[in-house]
């Protein structure tokens, strides 16, 4: 490709009419009929010819264009195809700009061993994926400063403000992993990110919970039959969180006893083994009844695929116009015991899957209480589940 002499000049550009002019060496100027303008360079190679865009004018000046004219001329003169060439460059640039995106999934990995199940719930980083990475994903972490992290959290910072706190943290997290790569990276950015939003307002409330009163008559109102219905029922029964229950499988029912995988349990990180769940007869007939609806193993199977999600039970209670929440019938349960019986604290702590007292306590401790667990859920679920309401009682466990 021979390099003729310069034939343009900067200041007859901003007066060319619309048209393509050589400035020689593959290098044109096109003036577009709606007055915008760019560069563009012309080359052959393997017998074919390309047109390569060298970007607008006047952002890029006639010598800027030159420059990179020449640039890319060498690039055929060594027999490589100079779009392709330059594609390649850039898919190698972002792959070392260290993204947030790449830079917190590699941190997520780091970390899966601390977390419960190896994270596979996605709690840990389901923060960043809905609120974080959408907006800074691209960056180079590099390049983020307080400012962005202000923006980018701002929307959620006081009507999500648990949510928020938590994404702050991960972002902190992937900041020091960052830094630890030998990334120049602002490790008070999160702090300064936080001075700037300000204090949060939003105060975390309980999860409202139905009076343990109340419970028989909403337990009895669920005989439609229907699969969220069965879940609710047995949610209420045994008192446990809704994730295991979701994820029940027949094949951890022995008898009158379900056990729950120890990685379901929220809040037992110092606990190695599964958690024995008794079963009161009701419990069963529930059980025996959901039967039905079992797919793949799973008691509670989605019409999709997988089980039924998080919100399902929680929906159905909407739509009667309650503020309570399913998890909410762990503290009925809790003070229908306080209230009507005489359980030792450490027996009804069992039951909902808390672990309690010291470390030397506990290690001393080689029982789950669930003789004394089977008796009083099977009081709980009569005391429900009874076509009438039962005279308060106090109950000698």
């Amino acid at each position: 490709m021979a390099h003729a002499k310069h034939k343009l000049t900067s200041a007859e550009l901003k007066a060319k009419a619309p048209g393509k002019y050589a400035d020689g060496g593959g290098l044109w100027f096109h003036r577009r009929p709606d007055g915008g303008a760019q560069w563009f360079l012309r080359y052959t190679i393997f017998a074919r010819r390309h047109e390569m865009g060298l970007g607008s004018f006047p952002d890029v000046t006639l010598k800027a264009a030159r420059d990179e004219a020449h640039k890319w001329r060498a690039v055929v003169r060594d027999g490589k195809d100079a779009i392709k060439e330059r594609e390649r460059q850039r898919r190698e640039d972002e792959r070392n700009m260290h993204i947030l995106r790449d830079i917190a999934e590699d941190a997520f990995e780091s970390r899966k061993a601390e977390l419960k199940g190896d994270g596979t719930a996605g709690r840990w980083f389901s923060p960043l994926e809905l609120h974080v990475l959408p907006k800074l994903g691209k960056m180079p972490v590099t390049q983020i400063d307080q400012r962005d992290i202000r923006d980018t959290l701002a929307p959620i910072w006081h009507t999500k403000a648990s949510t928020a706190q938590k994404a702050m943290d991960r972002l902190r997290i992937c900041f020091r992993h960052a830094a630890a790569l030998g990334l120049d990276v602002d490790l008070q950015a999160t702090d300064k990110a936080k001075a700037l939003l300000g204090k949060q307002r939003h105060k975390v409330q309980n999860i409202p919970a139905l009076h343990w009163q109340d419970v028989p008559s909403f337990y009895q109102s669920l005989d439609g039959g229907s699969l969220t219905e069965l879940a609710l029922r047995l949610l209420i029964l045994t008192a446990v969180r809704s994730r295991p229950l979701r994820f029940m499988r027949l094949d951890q029912i022995d008898g009158d006893v379900w056990t729950i995988p120890a990685e379901m349990m929220k809040g037992r990180k110092d606990a190695t083994s599964d958690f024995r769940v008794p079963l009161s007869r009701e419990a069963m007939q529930v059980i025996e009844q959901a039967s039905a609806f079992a797919r793949d193993g799973f008691l509670f199977p989605s019409v999709r695929k997988g089980v039924i999600s998080d919100a399902t039970m929680s929906r159905m209670m909407e739509r009667r116009g309650m503020a309570e929440r399913p998890h909410g019938f762990r503290s009925s349960f809790r003070d229908w015991v306080a209230e009507t019986t005489n359980t030792p604290h450490e027996v009804a702590e069992t039951c909902l899957g808390h672990v309690s007292g010291g470390a030397v306590e506990r290690a001393y401790r080689r029982t789950d209480f669930l003789e004394q667990r089977r008796a009083l859920m099977e009081r709980w679920a009569d005391s429900i589940s009874a076509t009438s309401h039962p005279d308060r009682k106090v109950v000698h466990i």
